[in-house]
């Protein structure tokens, strides 16, 4: 099976951007497609309107917005986030 396509809306010194990105590791993904808002205002408005969150990070799993680093502990709680991944 291959893993989906990971995006995620990440500034450079976001604790919550760090965990989120550990617990996708090791689930196993080697490539995450991070998209560092920190000193550009369009992307940061690119994320804002797609998600309509204004904090990172932004989780996209394939063409799912999964939301931030909670959202996706949450996922993983409920037994979810492996299905998502593409691992069940």
């Amino acid at each position: 099976m291959t893993t989906p396509t990971i995006r995620m809306y990440a500034t450079q010194y976001c604790p919550y951007c760090v965990r989120a990105e550990q617990l996708l590791r090791r689930k196993g993904v080697t490539e995450i497609e991070k998209i560092l808002i920190d000193d550009d205002l369009s992307r940061r408005a690119e994320m804002e309107r797609i998600t309509g969150r204004r904090t990172v990070p932004q989780i996209f799993i394939g063409d799912t917005h999964v939301g931030g680093c909670d959202d996706l502990y949450a996922l993983e709680r409920e037994g979810k986030l492996d299905t998502l991944l593409g691992l069940k």
